[in-house]
């Protein structure tokens, strides 16, 4: 396991639409350590393969609390096959915005089918944060970050300060 450096916008790769995983295999179970590494380190509860530089569709996930014990989840292509028409409000954070919060609205519930470490095909429903986090990391695997969600001012206002903090720390 290793920990990996989580790309921060702008970094264009943050806009990459994902490959699907081919085969399940040591090597792709050694990503999903690597990045569940990270996304503890971090820390965060969810983690796209693309926001480590790694374009495949692919997603770790741990919703429990600070007190509970970890419950670590892999999702290995992920895909929504169904969503409500019921809509919840969430603030969502990304470890590729940091420290940038903002509510998004998405369906309440939505069913998902993924492989699982073992390269079976799952399917799920999820509700409440599960819904909301599922989505936000499938949405990575498309290019699209939470901040597309949010009004057109607020997204241009977080891009500017951020290309900003990446100018000054590259010069």
């Amino acid at each position: 396991m290793a920990l990996r450096e989580i790309l921060v916008i702008p970094d264009k790769r943050l806009r990459v639409v994902s490959k699907p995983v081919e085969a399940v295999n040591a090597q792709i179970r050694a990503l999903a350590d690597d990045m569940l590494e990270t996304m503890y380190d971090a820390p965060g509860i969810g983690l796209a393969a693309i926001q480590i530089g790694e374009p495949l569709r692919l997603v770790t996930m741990d919703l429990a609390k600070k007190d509970e014990e970890k419950d670590p989840h892999v999702f290995i292509n992920p895909q929504i096959t169904w969503s409500s028409e019921d809509r919840n409000v969430h603030e969502e954070g990304c470890l590729s915005i940091p420290e940038y919060y903002e509510e998004v609205e998405r369906p309440a519930k939505v069913r998902f089918t993924y492989l699982d470490l073992d390269g079976k095909l799952q399917e799920v429903e999820a509700d409440g944060i599960f819904a909301t986090c599922i989505q936000h990391e499938i949405d990575h695997l498309n290019g699209v970050l939470f901040i597309d969600h949010i009004s057109k001012l607020k997204r241009d206002r977080v891009i500017k300060k951020f290309t900003k903090i990446a100018k000054q720390a590259a010069e």
